[in-house]
């Protein structure tokens, strides 16, 4: 009887939101991340949230002007009561992440967590969604036009780069840098990134670091809400059409987000078109799921379409005018992803249960109608963890994960670039917090075993046979860090990490035509191994921000692809190659508001990697030293519009000559860019719209990480962007 009764007793929060005048804040948002459950404050500033389960949860109250709060409860089987006192403050410098593992915030974690808040209403828009994440120090991509982009994490990319929907590996061929990123920003709440190995809780593949792209939130407890968008670009022609619908109850949840992207060929600086830089795209997004008192689970379901032309030499060829659908030398992704996340709350243990099955069909056409090669990779994820019993400021988990994965070439086509393949992998790990004094201590390890298995592809002693692969691989990490906070706004980390990554399919099986070379794999490659030091500082007050970090890491094995100087089948033959390499930089970033003018905004960042092999020769795909610099007004109220905003930002890359053997030198460059926007109403509509020009000068130019270097095409030209929000709410009960 007493277990019934602890086990269903009502847990419910109260409470009001005021300001540092005491005066109540109305619409502040009030929300618990590791239950994804939230509230919004009433004219009184007052918000409820019932059906809670028993544990120690953080609640994040926040509004646009003020600072997070973040504030820890322990429910037990009743009723709290709090008040919150928000204070006035020009830069958000914390918020809850979840990339970490456990609940804990940004300045708690000793990995550092950098979160790029996709719902800003001053984050400018691109056709290119990767170039918005560019906004973070350390962040960079390698482009081949808008359509097909790829995340640079401190000078490492592709495989060694990691991509999670929602906490979700995403898979979908992410070895190559002709294939694309696959998510878009819509639905898209935040990405948190973590900067550097993060093995520990992810394995393979986050040798470099994580991008997590994290939905959005519920509705509010008994709302509807929505929001439609309508964005059009005059660089690309294009027109970006998405709506999504969602609604909260005490229990469940649902939404369902759409959307439609259509872009021609773009402009290069100085007025002349990319040929076959086209592309198109399609997404659904569904999702629903219940909080109850012993669980809770969110179902989610992402479909993306994309038609991707691809600017090579017969393309270039072919096309005489300018275009918008993709016909000839194009690619073709479409990616389901079906996912469940589950949190079972036993007395103060918690349990999360995860899974996801996966399936991106990728399909290169030639010629019209011409089918070069069509490939299946569908893979199921599955895990669990243990949140054991922990008082604030200690956190202990244990862990385990699962990987099954397939590889299948469909249809018969002409061409196979990779072997029909399985791969299994298993994990175990562990990962501990301990709070002594102003010190926050973290360790863990892990174990991983990873077996592919591949069919052989063609017959013996011809010369594109490959035999069938059985390799097994397995692997111990670890990592050791601390965070120093001196005092609230001042807080120092230091970290050390050993990740992996086991050599993939492509590189393991390559032979054949792909895009424009042959490429070849090794089947003796390594896995890499990697040890990286990370130091940094971080200090902010209510208007003001300075963020430093450095690093340092080392990988033995490092896994690359390089040209032979051989023609194979009439392209230009590329091997998979691997050496030991290192990589070392920093980054800086600083944000100030004038007390005297608040709304005077000023912000300037600076990101700087090399990296060379055991020779000395410099590592491909190392992105330039960039500084940033962003100044505007950001203001509360300006007649009748809301939040009104001007900002200038100018962006500068300063030359590349630290070049591998098959690259070129690339010179320097500096953007203008300019944006600005409001919030007004029609009647009782509220709408939010937002003019933005890029690169406004028309600068011809091109960035070192772009492929159409190759074939002598520049990046775009000036990009004139309209974008109109229309939200919407309503009360259901």
């Amino acid at each position: 009887m007493l277990f019934a009764n602890n086990l269903f007793a009502q847990n419910v929060i109260k409470g009001t939101v005021l300001n540092e005048n005491n005066v109540p804040v109305e619409g502040a948002n009030v929300f618990i991340p590791m239950l994804v459950k939230g509230t919004t404050t009433s004219s009184r500033g007052e918000f409820e949230l019932n059906n809670l389960p028993n544990g120690r949860f953080d609640l994040q109250v926040s509004h646009i002007g003020y600072a997070n709060q973040i504030v820890s409860i322990n429910l037990v089987g009743e009723e709290v009561n709090i008040n919150v006192k928000l204070t006035h403050a020009s830069i958000e410098a914390e918020a809850v992440v979840v990339s970490a593992g456990y609940n804990t915030t940004q300045h708690q974690n000793a990995v550092k967590i950098d979160i790029l808040r996709l719902n800003e209403r001053h984050r400018m828009p691109s056709p290119n969604f990767m170039e918005m994440l560019t906004n973070v120090p350390g962040v960079d991509m390698i482009s081949k036009g808008n359509g097909v982009t790829k995340p640079v994490i401190r000078g490492l990319s592709m495989n060694d780069v990691l991509v999670l929907s929602n906490g979700i590996r995403f898979e979908n061929y992410q070895y190559s840098s002709h294939h694309p990123l696959g998510i878009d920003e819509f639905g898209i709440e935040s990405v948190e990134v973590i900067k550097g190995p993060a093995s520990l809780l992810y394995g393979s593949d986050a040798i470099g670091g994580v991008l997590n792209f994290i939905k959005e939130r519920p509705a509010a407890e008994g709302k509807v809400e929505g929001d439609y968008n309508l964005q059009l670009f005059s660089n690309s022609l294009g027109m970006v059409n998405n709506i999504g619908i969602k609604a909260s109850g005490s229990k469940f949840h649902g939404g369902a987000r759409f959307g439609q992207k259509t872009h021609a060929d773009y402009l290069q600086g100085g007025g002349a078109f990319v040929p076959n830089s086209r592309f198109n795209e399609h997404s659904v997004k569904l999702n629903g799921g219940f909080n109850g008192k012993l669980m809770t689970t969110n179902f989610f379901y992402d479909f993306n379409l994309q038609n991707l032309g691809l600017v090579e030499e017969e393309a270039i060829n072919e096309i005489a005018g300018r275009g918008r659908k993709p016909s000839i030398f194009y690619q073709q992704l479409g990616t389901h992803l079906v996912s469940s996340q589950s949190k079972i709350f036993l007395g103060k243990t918690k349990v999360d249960v995860n899974a996801s099955l996966q399936s991106t069909e990728l399909t290169h056409l030639g010629e019209p109608n011409e089918y070069e090669l069509q490939m299946r990779l569908t893979t199921l994820i599955y895990e669990a963890k243990v949140l054991l019993p922990s008082s604030p400021g200690n956190d202990y988990i244990f862990g385990a994960q699962g990987i099954n994965q397939w590889n299948t070439n469909i249809n018969n086509r002409e061409t196979i670039l990779l072997p029909n393949a399985l791969t299994l992998g298993y994990s175990l790990f562990g990962l501990a917090q301990q709070t002594v004094g102003k010190f926050r201590f973290q360790a863990g390890l892990r174990f991983d075993a990873r077996k592919l298995e591949s069919d052989e592809v063609g017959i013996a002693n011809q010369p594109n046979y490959r035999p069938s692969v059985n390799r097994m691989f397995d692997n111990i990490t670890g990592s050791v860090g601390a965070t120093y906070r001196g005092n609230e706004n001042l807080i120092f980390r230091l970290n050390g990490a050993a990740a992996y990554r086991n050599p993939n399919l492509a590189e393991l099986t390559s032979n054949g035509p792909h895009e424009a070379r042959y490429e070849i794999g090794d089947i003796a490659l390594k896995p890499e191994k990697s040890f990286e030091y990370d130091i940094s500082a971080h200090y902010h007050i209510d208007n003001l921000l300075v963020d430093v970090a450095g690093f340092f890491n080392s990988i033995a094995n490092y896994i690359y692809i390089a040209p032979t100087g051989l023609f194979n089948s009439g392209l230009p033959e590329y091997r998979y190659k691997q050496d030991d390499a290192y990589l070392y930089g920093g980054e800086f970033a600083l944000h100030f508001h004038p007390k005297s003018v608040q709304w005077i905004h000023f912000g300037t960042n600076y990101s700087y990697v090399l990296g060379k092999n055991r020779d000395g020769d410099y590592l491909p795909f190392i992105p330039a030293s960039k500084l940033a610099f962003e100044t505007g007004f950001m203001g509360n109220k300006l007649g009748f519009f809301s939040n009104p905003y001007f900002l200038v930002k100018i962006n500068s890359a300063f030359p590349q000559n630290n070049i591998a053997g098959d690259e070129t030198t690339t010179p320097g460059y500096v953007l203008v860019n300019l944006s600005l926007g409001a919030s007004f109403s029609l009647g009782n509509q509220p709408l939010e719209l937002n003019l933005a020009i890029q690169n406004l000068l028309d600068k011809k130019y091109v960035d070192h990480l772009s492929t159409l270097k190759e074939v002598d095409f520049y990046n775009p030209g000036r990009n004139i962007s309209l974008t109109l929000r229309i939200p919407f709410q309503a009360s259901i009960f």
